[in-house]
């Protein structure tokens, strides 16, 4: 899974990269003025540039900084590995749609009255649960 990881981190760094090299181009801005014009600290856009992450962005940055860019935020959802809102996800097994409860956790990964420590507990949750080992019935 820690391939998938560093391919999410590398696909998001590229996406940033493309939005500060278009804010350059098109507005003139610097990082310093992209990150006084989204909100987003500098130190927060230099990690995402290199890819140094260790948890998923937090989703409401990720939304300032793409609305202050006129950017869709799909595609930095697409980036990030994340499902498009409104994507269907597969079935898993008799389990039926996980669909509801996937939103619900990316809508309150993405809300920020949410936080920032319930937001920590909730990617380390889906951290372990991605991780385990899937154990087979006997």
């Amino acid at each position: 899974m820690a391939s998938g990881k560093g391919t999410a981190q590398a696909a998001f760094a590229r996406f940033v990269r493309r939005a500060i090299d278009n804010a350059r181009a098109e507005r003139g801005w610097t990082v310093t003025d992209l990150a006084a014009q989204t909100g987003i600290g500098r130190s927060t856009v230099f990690r995402w540039l290199a890819g140094d992450w260790q948890d998923y962005p937090e989703l409401a940055k990720v939304r300032d900084f793409c609305v202050a860019l006129d950017l869709p935020v799909a595609a930095a959802f697409r980036a990030l590995g994340l499902p498009e809102v409104g994507s269907t996800l597969p079935r898993l097994g008799n389990d039926g749609p996980v669909e509801a409860d996937v939103r619900a956790i990316l809508e309150r990964l993405a809300d920020p009255a949410v936080s920032v420590e319930e937001k920590h507990h909730i990617r380390d949750l889906l951290h372990y649960l991605a991780q385990r080992p899937i154990r087979q019935p006997d």
